[in-house]
């Protein structure tokens, strides 16, 4: 080895990085830009992805046109200004508003929330939802952000696919008994974290998460289009009681059974 070698050999890689001022260089950055929304038009663009900025009171000061649209109005100004409860049934707006409020008191970040979204103009979707609060220089609440994802389809080209959908496929021809996570290792042979790490990259959610997807796809569906009585309803999938199932029904959703059969008739 040439001593020139060697001493390159004792200066690591990555010195001038680690050199790089990286934080005083986005304060610098942070300060000059002439729009601190410029995240907004890459928004624009995702169309499977609802973005927003709110004020301290729950107001919209930035949207997406995806969001525009899923409230069924062309222009985003129109929603600029707006609480939920100006866009949104009154039972949506009114949980939407209970988890903004936590977000906004720093109590608690949303994140990877499974919420199946109802809007003006399109079918039931299914999401994951984030929502942070916003901190000005004092570290102070100011406001909040969030985007709600739609669900992706599933990477049928992982390695584990078929064993991660066998599962799959059992929870939905047995979603209305209870399934216990012993039974998902027993039938791919994957171990229990394998099987909760492979189920969220391939479906981007947790084998929980799955189940109740699959059990409220199913009651979504029986409250749209049947006359059966909640407590019937909830026993078709696979809830024990009555107030479990509206529990559930009401913390992924948004509303009860009741009120979500409400809106969806008179839509």
């Amino acid at each position: 080895m040439t001593p020139h070698a060697s001493s390159l050999s004792t200066t690591p890689a990555s010195a001038n990085q680690t050199n790089f001022p990286a934080q005083e260089k986005r304060q610098q950055m942070a300060s000059q830009l002439a729009n601190v929304f410029f995240s907004e038009s890459l928004f624009d663009a995702m169309t499977d992805m609802v973005f927003f900025v709110k004020d301290s009171e729950g107001r919209y000061l930035v949207v997406n046109q995806t969001l525009a649209r899923r409230c069924g109005v062309r222009d985003k100004d129109a929603l600029l200004g707006k609480k939920a409860e100006e866009l949104f049934p009154a039972s949506l707006a009114a949980s939407y508003a209970a988890q903004d409020a936590m977000v906004l008191s720093g109590k608690k970040e949303i994140h990877d929330q499974l919420e199946l979204h109802l809007y003006p103009n399109r079918s039931p979707g299914w999401c994951l939802t984030q929502k942070i609060p916003l901190r000005d220089t004092r570290h102070q609440i100011i406001g909040m952000t969030g985007i709600s994802r739609d669900l992706a389809m599933p990477d049928q080209r992982h390695p584990v696919y078929a064993k991660i959908a066998t599962a799959v496929r059992h929870l939905h021809q047995n979603y209305t008994q209870t399934i216990a996570m012993a039974d998902l290792v027993k039938l791919t042979g994957l171990s229990v974290a394998q099987l909760e790490r492979n189920f969220h990259k391939i479906f981007s959610l947790t084998p929980r998460q799955m189940m109740v997807k699959i059990r409220l796809d199913a009651a979504s569906s029986m409250l749209a289009e049947s006359q059966l009585s909640i407590t019937d309803i909830a026993v078709a999938c696979g809830y024990q009681d009555h107030s479990a199932f509206s529990r559930i029904f009401k913390a992924t959703v948004g509303m009860t059974p009741s009120e979500y059969r409400e809106v969806v008739l008179r839509s």
